[in-house]
């Protein structure tokens, strides 16, 4: 999150693993939630349109290379230079929302989306596209990455119910919840979060329908998943990220299966 981890730390990071794996870098920043900046670190969430914009603007001065001087709404910097040679960094925003989505396609090297089903990759890129053609690029100057939560397994119940409890905990914060509201999910989301508020959290996960776990997840046979992940890319994704996942009290091996059959 932009607001736990300051442009000039990312810059400095980043510039490092640059260094380390030259041309393979790629920095992610999002602005994450009130739950996890406010009450998990304490720290304000407001504008953060307007504060990731600033943020992304920061970035790109300090992993120029050249001396920082800056004064705007969130930060304030002075003399600050990398004290490394600059090296080429792609930076990626994690984007969920329109107005989000629109920034990304403005100011973005690549945008990495989440919990999408194939079905709704379309009405996301139309957004990033939006932004894009604001700042006179074309959808082809970005990398457009989803995260697909997999699990290659011959038992689907145990991965089904892991899958379940992961939704659930993002379904009872408000953006998630808006946003899996505008994919076709409002029956599932209002009860999980009327469950939730009275105190029922299993009664909450048991919310999640069928649809909702085949649509937001990758779960089954090999040969399956592999078709089911292609789909993405045949909506208009550049790079699906397979995000192995296993509900197994040891879950190396179950990962390792799934890494596996996407070589």
């Amino acid at each position: 999150p932009i607001q736990t981890r300051t442009p000039i730390v990312l810059a400095m990071a980043a510039t490092t693993l640059g260094h380390l794996a030259p041309g393979r870098v790629a920095l992610g920043v999002g602005v994450s939630s009130p739950i996890i900046v406010g009450q998990w670190h304490g720290l304000p969430f407001r504008k953060p349109l307007a504060h990731m914009r600033e943020a992304v603007q920061v970035l790109r001065l300090a992993l120029s290379g050249e001396r920082v001087n800056f004064e705007g709404e969130f930060y304030r910097i002075k003399n600050f230079r990398l004290s490394l040679p600059s090296t080429p960094v792609r930076i990626y925003l994690g984007a969920l929302g329109p107005k989000m989505l629109e920034l990304a396609g403005e100011v973005a090297d690549g945008v990495l989306l989440n919990w999408l089903a194939p079905e709704t990759v379309g009405a996301s890129i139309r957004h990033i596209e939006t932004g894009a053609r604001r700042a006179g690029r074309g959808l082809g100057d970005l990398e457009i990455a989803a995260f697909v939560r997999t699990c290659v397994t011959d038992d689907e119940a145990p991965a089904r119910q892991w899958l379940a409890r992961d939704i659930t905990g993002y379904a009872i914060v408000d953006a998630y919840a808006e946003f899996f509201r505008s994919s076709g999910f409002t029956t599932e989301v209002d009860a999980i979060n009327a469950a939730w508020k009275a105190g029922d959290r299993a009664g909450a996960v048991s919310k999640i329908s069928p649809r909702v776990l085949d649509g937001l997840g990758v779960i089954g046979p090999a040969e399956f998943c592999r078709e089911r992940v292609a789909q993405f890319a045949k909506a208009g994704l550049t790079m699906p990220v397979v995000m192995p996942f296993s509900p197994d009290a040891d879950p190396r091996p179950s990962l390792l299966r799934t890494i596996r059959s996407f070589p």
